[in-house]
């Protein structure tokens, strides 16, 4: 790990961007302010106890950090407006959400690490047994407000049913809603669907299959091309190495995989 950080601070140090150091365009005040969603496992989890976040997204700050030769400030936003809010009114330097063409107006896209896979969440003995066989009548789809799931169920299903809610239920809920049969299948992505399955005890399944495929990307306020460049020559050096993947395995996670490209 030490000789992967000294090679990735070389490249970064040895090209400056328009000028000014790569530590001065990503974190000018010291500290490299960094904001991601917090209650998404795929970029990391936040422990109730201690507040520490750890997962992909807490381990490409801290090493994205490390060398800039500047601290780490890694802080949970509660859904995407919140991580737009705080690269737009100045609190933080970078961000990080999926594509999305609409949050593309508001917020510049960097490179992707991580590719996040999405699959209905529906209950152990549903009918259902493939993404195919969601969209059509009868079928009722949840799917939260804003998130990536539901943007694209909302342009995609023609015949199901969308109901959109305003925040992820709570597990007990989030059962009842599918055992109750009030909604047919949970839009989410695959690791909170894993995540789901295990805490209902196998009463819920995710479908094998993935409906929608989001790159995780690097966020920043709109218009910020140094900081984009700066990004850029870090993200390339890491896909050089096994960064990424041996953090998707610390954190456990079954449901992304690297970004390529």
């Amino acid at each position: 790990m030490r000789c992967f950080s000294a090679f990735v601070a070389i490249a970064l140090l040895v090209t400056a961007v328009n000028g000014q150091s790569p530590a001065s365009v990503l974190a000018p005040t010291g500290t490299l302010r960094a904001v991601f969603l917090g209650s998404n496992p795929v970029h990391g989890r936040v422990d109730a106890k201690t507040g520490k976040p750890t997962g992909p997204v807490p381990d490409l700050v801290e090493e994205l950090a490390r060398t800039l030769k500047v601290t780490p400030a890694i802080l949970p936003a509660p859904d995407a407006a919140g991580v737009i809010a705080a690269l737009k009114n100045g609190s933080a330097d970078i961000g990080f959400l999926a594509y999305d063409e609409t949050r593309a107006r508001e917020v510049d896209f960097g490179p992707a690490f991580i590719v996040m896979h999405n699959s209905y969440l529906v209950r152990a003995d549903s009918p259902l047994q493939k993404t195919a066989e969601v969209d059509r009548a009868g079928i009722t789809v949840a799917a939260i407000k804003g998130q990536s799931q539901q943007l694209f169920v909302s342009r995609t299903l023609t015949q199901a049913t969308i109901r959109v809610l305003d925040t992820m239920p709570p597990q007990p809920e989030l059962e009842s809603m599918l055992l109750n049969k009030s909604v047919d299948a949970f839009a989410i992505n695959r690791q909170r669907g894993l995540d789901a399955q295990a805490a209902s005890g196998g009463k819920l399944r995710p479908l094998p299959d993935t409906f929608l495929d989001v790159d995780q990307c690097f966020v920043v306020p709109k218009g910020s091309t140094a900081k984009l460049r700066a990004i850029e020559q870090f993200v390339s050096s890491i896909r050089q190495s096994e960064f990424i993947n041996m953090s998707i395995n610390r954190a456990k996670l079954a449901g992304v995989s690297p970004a390529r490209k």
